[in-house]
């Protein structure tokens, strides 16, 4: 049963002319997933069918060292709408509630750009950004105006949004943005509903019943614990329940391939599936640390079929999704100014439709955080260069904080615990050494992909060091950071300064 959409949308394009030849209409479906990470056989993880991800993969190009530009799921949403890292965007945090983070007014998104140009827009399931005027959308059923569980984990309903959106004006090209809920964690708003919401919509009493979702479940001895987090009986739990989602959302994923292809879409619209940030678990979500920036990352186009199937080692980020969909529409970029001052906005992201052609040299992803939730400052600027990443913790001297669904988890309660308790963790660090930080991290993730041996204070390794440095700051500067001077300095670039901004220095002793 889980093969039928799936078939329904390969046998279209395979059965299609095969020449490569440019659609009439070009079309966009982007999928991101929350909180996903690499728990698919696409990426070697055999525990976990998903069908769907392995036939996209198999008609599509897999990317092996796909980033996120920022590990939290505001400011990564906002960045992947604009093209525009979270300390450019504004979205510096969390934009619900009381966090209450939101893109500049003068920012021009992705949705925005393309209405303009006469495509529609839709997005289905998890917005998560604002304001409104910024992330307009010609159709949009998210939690702004429904159940979040409904539009980001019923997959039966999000299969009847995405045929409601393809059937309303099927003579436009469009761009879909569909946001699934799962695999976030959600011990901390539904309970009820199990640590991931594996419970949801299962058919058991009190959880109502997904019509399309053929529940799996996992036996904790099942899974398969990534060497970064901690290897205990709690920990093997938690991510028992999220492999439960994590199926769920490819029997999703399933669907609205199958409403694609049943729209006459199959062979006009590129596909991206990725997610928005790392894993909820220690070094992941919040990290800038390779599990809290790799991502998975699957492009399907109709018209580049000489790299389906094949795996893709260039760097790329989700910074590069603006750029590629509007070289895909062949919508150019505006120059314009955010404040409507002298600071010209440039995409530091690229199209990714040159590697859908060949392979490409890219070495290169920046990623920058300041807030998750409005009480988590702990501002972060990385850059993986090669094998090589470097990390800048500028408020090293705080503890790195904790968010609420995280510590809320099995996991974590676990793992504090057995640190209270003088208990082994079976972690691969303390919570104090995760907790402390150097200021500034410098690993190499090919001899050490557990991010353990810091290598910033070894004279071996000074001039690779000051290269990234130099190669960070010049990012920052590019994209008109305002912590590009912190921790030690000061920025002035108004006045005497407005021409040639400068670092003044603080003397701070750091």
């Amino acid at each position: 049963p889980l093969c039928l959409p799936l078939c329904l949308w390969f046998s279209l394009l395979l059965g299609s002319n095969g020449s490569g030849a440019l659609p009439r209409n070009r079309n966009v479906l982007l999928i991101i997933a929350d909180d996903a990470g690499f728990e698919s056989a696409v990426y070697n993880n055999t525990v976990v069918p998903t069908p769907s991800l392995g036939a996209l993969a198999a008609h599509g190009l897999v990317f092996t060292h796909a980033f996120t530009s920022v590990s939290s799921c505001s400011p990564s949403r906002a960045s992947l709408l604009t093209g525009l890292p979270q300390h450019q965007n504004g979205m510096y945090g969390l934009h619900q509630s009381v966090h209450h983070f939101n893109s500049f007014q003068g920012v021009r998104s992705l949705p925005m750009l393309l209405h303009q140009a006469g495509i529609r827009t839709g997005i289905i399931g998890k917005k998560h950004v604002g304001p409104e005027e910024v992330y307009p959308f010609d159709y949009a059923e998210t939690e702004e105006n429904n159940s979040i569980l409904q539009v980001g984990r019923n997959i039966s309903h999000i299969r009847q949004l995405v045929h409601t959106f393809l059937t309303g004006t099927p003579d436009r090209p469009f761009f879909l943005y569909v946001a699934f809920h799962d695999p976030h964690r959600c011990g901390h708003s539904h309970p009820q509903y199990g640590s991931f919401c594996e419970k949801f919509g299962n058919g058991e009493p009190g959880m109502g019943r997904i019509p399309d979702w053929k529940p799996r479940h996992y036996r904790p001895e099942q899974v398969t614990v990534p060497p970064f987090m901690p290897d205990t009986p709690a920990s093997r739990s938690d991510l028992a329940a999220q492999y439960t989602t994590i199926s769920r959302l490819d029997q999703g994923i399933g669907l609205v391939l199958k409403e694609l292809a049943e729209a006459g879409h199959a062979n006009d619209t590129l596909v991206i599936y990725s997610s928005d940030n790392g894993i909820p678990f220690p070094n992941g979500r919040t990290n800038l640390y390779q599990p809290g920036l790799a991502e998975p990352m699957l492009v399907h186009s109709p018209v580049h079929r000489q790299r389906w199937g094949q795996v893709s080692n260039a760097f790329v980020s989700l910074l590069d999704i603006t750029p590629t969909v509007l070289d895909w529409f062949g919508v150019p970029y505006p120059s314009y100014s955010i404040f409507g001052k002298d600071k010209l906005v440039h995409l530091t992201g690229r199209s990714l439709l040159p590697v859908l052609e060949m392979e490409q040299p890219w070495q290169t992803a920046f990623a920058s955080q300041s807030h998750h939730e409005v009480t988590m400052y702990y501002p972060m600027r990385a850059l993986h260069h090669l094998q090589y990443r470097l990390v800048h913790n500028l408020h090293f001297k705080m503890p790195f904080p904790i968010d609420q669904d995280l510590y809320v988890s099995p996991t974590f309660q676990d793992l504090l615990n057995r640190t209270v308790g003088g208990r082994p963790t079976h972690w691969v660090k303390t919570l104090g050494q995760y907790y402390y930080r150097e200021r500034w991290e410098l690993f190499d993730t090919r001899a050490d992909p557990g991010e353990i041996r810091n290598l910033a204070s070894d004279p071996r390794y000074r001039p690779l060091l000051e290269e990234m440095q130099g190669q960070l700051r010049k990012w920052q500067w590019l994209t008109h950071d305002p912590w590009v001077c912190a921790p030690d300095g000061v920025l002035e670039d108004q006045g005497p300064y407005k021409l040639q901004p400068q670092c003044l220095p603080l003397y701070n002793q750091l």
